[in-house]
């Protein structure tokens, strides 16, 4: 066979949850579809709950605390080794198409960036700019979410090569001074005014088709990269998916009486009015998270439909992309993987979006595989996943050697069903500023432990018991023994995990 072909289908922010086949509450035929033709996996993890650090994992195979790009605000170093490179190398034509969030939207003299203003507006730079960008011979790039103002590069480009001239019109959510602690600002609810044979899920499944349809013609594998920014906040989506959904009909999580009584104290905050996290004087950048979460439950229900607006319309352009390999005859020798950067809150826990807090339906996500004839179909599976494995697993897909600092594991063996598992924890890190809250999580089949840096408080949950993650452990005497076995596991998975960029080769 020849070489296969890779489809990467990511989506943003997307609880791992919010796929019909499992949670009838949200229709997504066409991610139903995928699982049902390939293996749905159920304990799929992030290496970090927020974009540009995991997204930044997904090329290189690395955690956030090596590849560089800690945090939201931080950017990916261009020397890294991705995949879309060592792809390039086996001669696949190598494309992101969508979302890539490598850098920050702030570029200065010593850290530049090319997603930033005010280059992100500089249409004329655009239209002649496709790569390499790290990795990827081409990139066709957007930054904003719904109608965000920080929106320019490729998609408005599109628009306008599609006609539509007045598009900044549609664009009026903004963040005041990058503060991502109070909602944005704008005319807009619920429904956007944009219509949609503009909105960017279009846009991202056309050129993701055009591009693999280019390979096709001219006889090359492809590493296509579908990043879609759905359903990602603002709750934003034109009609008929803003309705789609009627609010009464929603389940609307909540967070339990007393839940939080032994919860960390910043944990404890975002449950009051006016929360002080105690940010340093002259500090410049707010976090996401750090704020009060507490939202009227009518409201959240409304939020949450359109949620599930969000997920229903990028679905249905999944559909396009799944339609187009099985008309060209494509479908046999492509592998493809969906899932997405990290989860969300819309209630649970009382919480609302992401921030630094590592309950499962942050941390979690949804992930499906489909190789035909080599992956099984209509299969679940609870093997636990790392989304820093996946491009390992791809790499292993296509022969190509994996690089020795690499963090990953393989799963392809996993995923073709020969092997139950492939690792028996996951890692997630996280780390901000001002408030320099640093944690990092170890979870296994049955137990997740969270240490705080420099913190005497932490969290231990026993997801068989306790799936809802409601009573912490930490300081409970009769699970004294347990936290000290897991403290030990999560040293070892750190000590397990550390990189080696080139084998012993000799004695001395």
């Amino acid at each position: 066979m020849s070489a296969p072909n890779i489809l990467f289908i990511t989506s943003d922010q997307q609880h791992w949850n919010t796929i019909g086949k499992n949670f009838p509450e949200v229709k997504t035929p066409n991610l139903d579809r995928l699982a049902n033709e390939g293996t749905l996996f159920t304990r799929a993890y992030c290496p970090n709950p927020t974009c540009t650090p995991t997204r930044a994992s997904l090329i290189t195979g690395q955690y956030a605390s090596q590849h560089g790009a800690w945090a939201l605000g931080t950017k990916l170093p261009e020397d890294k080794t991705t995949i879309g490179e060592l792809l390039q190398g086996q001669g696949y034509d190598s494309a992101l198409i969508g979302k890539a969030h490598f850098q920050p939207l702030l570029s200065t003299e010593e850290y530049p960036s090319l997603e930033s203003y005010p280059l992100l507006r500089d249409l004329d730079f655009w239209r002649g700019f496709n790569g390499p960008f790290y990795g990827f011979n081409h990139v066709e790039l957007a930054r904003n979410h719904a109608d965000e103002t920080h929106v320019g590069q490729h998609y408005a480009v599109w628009m306008e090569d599609k006609g539509l001239k007045d598009w900044a019109q549609h664009f009026q959510s903004k963040w005041g001074e990058f503060n991502f602690v109070e909602p944005p600002t704008s005319s807009q609810e619920h429904v956007w005014s944009i219509p949609e044979e503009y909105h960017y899920d279009a846009w991202i499944a056309e050129r993701s088709i055009a591009r693999m349809e280019k390979c096709r013609e001219e006889g090359k594998p492809f590493f296509t990269w579908a990043s879609f920014f759905d359903p990602h906040p603002p709750y934003l989506v034109p009609e008929p998916w803003a309705s789609m959904y009627d609010p009464k009909d929603v389940t609307v999580p909540q967070a339990q009486p007393g839940e939080h009584d032994d919860s960390p104290p910043y944990i404890q905050l975002t449950q009051t009015e006016n929360p002080d996290f105690g940010y340093p004087p002259g500090e410049d950048f707010a976090n996401h998270g750090m704020g009060s979460h507490l939202q009227d439950k009518e409201s959240l229900a409304k939020d949450i439909a359109v949620y599930y607006g969000m997920v229903s319309m990028m679905d249905h352009y999944i559909g396009k992309l799944l339609d187009y390999l099985d008309e060209t005859g494509q479908r046999e020798n492509t592998l493809i993987v969906f899932t997405t950067d990290h989860g969300h809150f819309y209630g649970h826990h009382g919480l609302n979006a992401k921030g630094p807090f590592h309950y499962e339906d942050e941390i979690r996500v949804p992930m499906i595989a489909r190789w035909p004839g080599k992956i099984p179909a209509g299969v679940e599976s609870s093997a636990l996943q790392s989304l820093v494995d996946i491009p390992v697993s791809f790499l292993k897909a296509t022969g190509t050697r994996v690089p020795n600092d690499w963090q990953g594991v393989d799963q392809l063996p996993v995923w073709q069903g020969e092997q139950e598992s492939a690792r028996d924890h996951c890692i997630v890190e996280f780390r901000q500023q001002p408030t320099c809250i640093h944690l990092k999580t170890y979870v296994n089949e049955r137990y997740k432990i969270t240490v705080y840096y420099n913190q005497s408080y932490g969290e231990i949950y026993d997801l068989q018991e306790d799936p809802g993650e409601i009573k912490n452990l930490w300081d409970v005497p009769e699970a004294a023994s347990l936290k000290m076995e897991l403290l030990q596991k999560l040293i070892h998975a750190e000590l397990g995990k550390e990189p080696m960029w080139m084998p012993r080769i000799a004695g001395a």
